[in-house]
């Protein structure tokens, strides 16, 4: 999600570590900075808002000097981007710096009782309260006396970073220096990644090997809840507990643009992979097992206004409207409330009905796609009751509405989105649950056991992505073709919608997506031989009436290629090709069924020899109407 960079070792720390940072530019980022630690004590931080350019303009004015330091571009999720919250963060006393990547679950609580310590806090961020914890902690242990552990020069530093980490509930990886802790420099790993570059009596810390890569090829990948304590002459593991962990280093065989997409060709190929992931940040904090609706208080959203709407409209376009086309099935279904999906560029123009009784939700990746905006700002003449959907953190949608569900996914290069659309049916699904249960339509053990079923989903997507090489075996038969037609019904039509998107997009080959039984009053017409048909097959109540539609399809000679659950019969006897995805229940089907669907498209484009990450025409994020 957000880049970190760390140096210690013989060289001057600041170009290092702006060279860090500018190889992960490609990450996305909103805003930056780093701190020098100097000879004599001095910590120097410069912030700034904004692109790298501008910190370097400040590092121009003042370069700072020192051999050890840490840097850091931030993706922004608890609170705007601005100086204050770019990273690094500090402790009261100025002499503890840390630089984050993930998010504190419990950062609320944490900042609440620190707050009754007498610690101050400068920034909206989750981050700033690890500071004041370990500044917390080191005083604690300064107080009493302490076991050290072996061959640590600073062995107090390590013990409340241990003592920290215990506290923090989330996904971090985090990279820390201490004032009073000369040529040290530690860094973590819980759920998030980070990698520790081994030079000649120098070690560099990156959230991503790029920034590193020009000074060293050898590379220890920190696990899960393991603490690195680096030193400008060893480098030493260890995990949670303590105990010193021993690893072989690896050796990098990656040029930069490889390494910059994880090793994968693609960015979308990486996105894709990343899903599982995207959904577990986008869901983490905000539901569980014992899951109640007071995640509601991180929007903004008063459980009120859910209490008391009478209808929804769901806006967006292209992939966030097919988002919005899911979540009205889920709405309805989990919290029967009467739902609308537009398109936010029909939207605006056709006078809809909105009233004081109306909830807007506004899906946008970027924040910043113009017809969504226009729709928004139409509808606020009407409704006062919007909220956003949205990955970017300060975007002018999330300005715009006075609430927000941010989706943690991370950047997304590609121009097609994947792992965004991930995130807002998350998102989506979360909204719809609590709805419900405020609403009294689930019952707390109803929402115990979908949230339950909700966290398996990220398990399940990497089930699926076990399929790549039946894909790629499907494509290279396949992406001759010039039509297919895409067949599902209920809460899988728009799925279809967004697969047969995803295919003209990056392969540029003509595709539609049908709902199952509309496919007899027109378009099986258009089936012959050489029209291949992409069904979702999944169980669902709708499954004896989906075989029924793909009957008459194969009937008229359509290939028939099938998203199917394991232990199929009746689809799979018909299927040229069948693709299996877990069983799941059907209303969150739409997270695991989509990911097939991406992976056809992006190896159909793939053998087509199309540009995969910036098709022709399109662009990232769509400003102008």
């Amino acid at each position: 999600m957000c880049g970190i960079v760390g140096y210690i070792g013989p060289k001057q720390a600041h170009p290092i570590l702006l060279d860090g940072l500018k190889r992960l530019e490609y990450r996305g980022y909103d805003s930056a900075g780093l701190c020098v630690a100097g000879e004599n004590g001095k910590l120097s931080i410069l912030r700034a808002a904004g692109k790298i350019r501008v910190l370097e303009e400040l590092l121009k004015k003042d370069p700072p000097k020192g051999i050890r330091g840490i840097g850091h571009s931030r993706w922004a999720s608890h609170g705007k981007p601005s100086e204050e919250n770019a990273h690094p963060h500090t402790d009261c006393k100025k002499e503890i710096v840390i630089v984050h990547n993930g998010i504190i679950e419990n950062y609320f609580s944490l900042r609440e009782e620190l707050g009754t310590k007498g610690h101050r806090f400068s920034s909206e961020t989750d981050t700033e309260v690890i500071t004041h914890l370990l500044e917390e902690n080191l005083q604690r242990l300064k107080s009493r006396a302490t076991p050290h552990p072996p061959h640590l020069a600073h062995p107090l530093l390590f013990l409340a970073v241990q003592e920290t980490v215990k506290e923090l509930k989330g996904s971090f990886a985090m990279t820390l220096l201490w004032k009073q802790a000369p040529d040290t420099l530690i860094a973590v790993r819980n759920d998030c990644p980070l990698a520790i570059g081994l030079g000649d009596r120098e070690f560099f810390v990156a959230s991503d090997v790029p920034a590193f890569l020009p000074y060293t090829r050898n590379v220890l990948f920190l696990e899960d809840r393991e603490i690195a304590v680096l030193s400008s002459q060893q480098c030493l593991l260890f995990n949670f507990e303590g105990k010193k962990v021993s690893r072989e280093p690896l050796s990098i065989k990656w040029n930069l643009s490889q390494a910059e997409k994880g090793g994968y060709k693609h960015f979308m190929l990486k996105e894709i992979f990343e899903q599982p992931r995207a959904v577990e940040d986008t869901l983490r904090g905000r539901i569980g097992p014992n899951s109640t609706p007071g995640f509601l208080q991180e929007l903004n959203l008063d459980a009120e206004i859910l209490k008391r709407v009478r209808r929804v409209h769901l806006v967006g376009c292209g992939t966030a409207y097919h988002a919005g086309l899911v979540g009205k099935y889920l709405l309805e279904h989990l919290a029967g409330i009467p739902c609308e999906a537009e398109i936010a560029s029909e939207f605006r123009y056709r006078r809809p009905t909105l009233d004081p009784e109306t909830l807007l939700i506004a899906i946008s990746q970027s924040g910043e796609t113009a017809d969504t905006l226009s729709a928004v700002r139409e509808a606020k003449k009407r409704t006062s009751h919007l909220l956003a959907i949205c990955n970017c953190v300060g975007s002018t949608l999330t300005r715009e509405v006075p609430s927000t569900l941010t989706t943690h996914c991370g950047p997304e290069i590609g121009v097609a989105s994947t792992k965004a659309f991930l995130g807002q049916l998350t998102a989506l699904t979360l909204v719809a649950l609590h709805a419900g249960f405020l609403r009294g339509q689930l019952s707390a053990e109803e929402l115990r056991s979908f949230s339950e079923e909700l966290l398996k989903i990220p398990g399940g997507i990497r089930q699926v992505l076990k399929e790549e090489p039946a894909v790629l075996k499907i494509s290279k038969e396949m992406y001759k073709k010039e039509h297919l037609l895409y067949l599902g019904r209920h809460i899988q039509y728009p799925i279809c919608l967004e697969g047969a998107l995803k295919l003209k997009e990056l392969s540029y080959i003509h595709a539609e997506g049908y709902a199952a039984g509309e496919m007899k009053h027109g378009p099986i017409a258009l089936i012959d031989e050489s029209m291949p048909v992409v069904a979702l097959a999944t169980r669902s109540r709708l499954y004896d009436k989906l075989c029924g539609n793909l009957q008459e399809a194969v009937a008229r000679g359509a290939v028939l290629i099938s998203v199917v659950n394991p232990g199929d019969r009746a689809v799979t006897a018909q299927s040229a090709w069948t693709l299996e995805v877990p069983e799941v229940p059907e209303l969150l089907s739409p997270l695991v069924n989509i990911v097939p669907l991406q992976l056809f498209a992006y190896h159909m484009a793939r053998q087509r020899g199309c540009d995969v990450d910036q098709p022709r025409n399109l662009a990232k994020s769509v400003t102008v109407e």
